[in-house]
Order: C-alpha cells, then sequence, then structure tokens
C-alpha cells in the first residue's frame, strides 16, 4: 500500500525498477525498467545534434528508403528522397546493399516518436545551388534511360543534374518522336526551355532546338 507509479525500487538483482500502475483489487503491480534507464534516443540527440555527419551500416533495404544502423540499439531511416541527388527512387536505391557503410547528415530526431531521419545527398552540396542556366541555352546532354513516353537526361557537372524529355520534344517532326531511337549513353545537344532552380527543374527539348535552327 506504500507503493505509487513513479517510485523506483531496487531489486534483489540490484536492478532498479519504476512502479507504472498498482491495481490492489487484481492485486497486480505494473513495473518498468527502461523508465528508469538514460534514453537512447536522447543520449544520441545530445552526441549527434541536427546537422551531424555519422557513419552507419545499410541494415534493411524497403520501398520506402534505406535503414541505417548507428549504434547497438538505434537505426535511422535515409528516405528515397534523401538518397541521392542525380537519381530518384529505384536507381537511387539500387546503388546500396546490406552491409554497405555509408555517411549521412542527421536530417531529424523525433525522441518522442523514436525516429531519426537522416540524408546520405545532403552530405554534399546541392549540384543545383550553383547551376545557371538560361532559356534558348544549347547544352549537351547523356541519356541515362529511355522510357515510352520519352528519355531521362544527365548533365551538368559530374553528370548531377538530371531532366525528362518528353516524346513531343525529342523531335519537330512527328514520325521521329520516337524514344526507341534513342540508347543509353548518346550524348545528344538540347535548348532549354524552361529552368526553375527553386523547384529544381531544368526544361529541355530537342525539338525546339531544331526549330530554332531552322527559322535562323
Amino acid at each position: 500500500k506504500n507503493l505509487h507509479p513513479s517510485k523506483i525500487l531496487s531489486t534483489s538483482q540490484e536492478v532498479d525498477v519504476q512502479v507504472l500502475d498498482v491495481e490492489g483489487e487484481k492485486r497486480r503491480i505494473s513495473l518498468g525498467i527502461k523508465q528508469v534507464q538514460n534514453n537512447p534516443w536522447d543520449n544520441f540527440l545530445s552526441d549527434h545534434p541536427v546537422g551531424t555527419v555519422i557513419e552507419g551500416e545499410v541494415k534493411n533495404i524497403t520501398e520506402f528508403g534505406l535503414f541505417v544502423g548507428l549504434t547497438p540499439e538505434l537505426d535511422g531511416m535515409v528516405h528515397l528522397s534523401d538518397i541521392a541527388w542525380d537519381a530518384q527512387a529505384e536507381e537511387a536505391v539500387g546503388r546500396y546493399n546490406k552491409g554497405d557503410g555509408v555517411k549521412a547528415k542527421v536530417l531529424d530526431v523525433d525522441v518522442e516518436k523514436e525516429r531519426i531521419s537522416l540524408g546520405i545527398k545532403q552530405v554534399d552540396s546541392d549540384p543545383m545551388a550553383d547551376a545557371d542556366f538560361k532559356r534558348g541555352q544549347i547544352i549537351t546532354v547523356e541519356i541515362v534511360d529511355v522510357a515510352t513516353g520519352g528519355i531521362e537526361v544527365a548533365f551538368g557537372d559530374g553528370n548531377a543534374l538530371r531532366s525528362f524529355i518528353r516524346k513531343s520534344d525529342l523531335s519537330r517532326d512527328r514520325q521521329e518522336q520516337r524514344a526507341d531511337r534513342f540508347s543509353k549513353g548518346d550524348r545528344i545537344d538540347a535548348m532549354v526551355t524552361g529552368f526553375d532552380k527553386s523547384s529544381r527543374k531544368v526544361a529541355l527539348s530537342i525539338k525546339a532546338m531544331e526549330l530554332a535552327d531552322e527559322k535562323e
């Protein structure tokens, strides 16, 4: 009857426990061990504040991203959108295997929900930060994927920037607006038809370049 919630007891094995609940009618006492131990999430946040770069091992790969082991107790998650600047979804996550060592930046630590958000791409600077394109500019790009609706191309320093050229922009000639006439690895020229740094979008068109050439 002298027990009450939050009271801390010591057992014969020298393990401190906290009284969580006392149910007299049921003659039941609920105890907790973790409640008297240091919270590993608080400890992690104290040692690794947001912005810290940490190393870990890929423990699991899911449709949402990568789970990275940070301590024997804690894992952090790298969402698909935070894996790489120059790739998305399946391509980005496909670069990693279980057991790979990675460097990631701590983006958020939610102690209450016991979640650690990490970013691999944030370890490096955003290649779009220094990008400067103008409408009408002709640039050379490399084809990295061919799809039914168009082609995905890479360009910029280290091919770190990506854009998708839609089928309708592949040629001024409707009969040549076929993605299958291109191959991965091909290098082609295209015109910049739009550039929005805030949304990280560079619109490209082969058709616009051909029309401009014809007009000239």
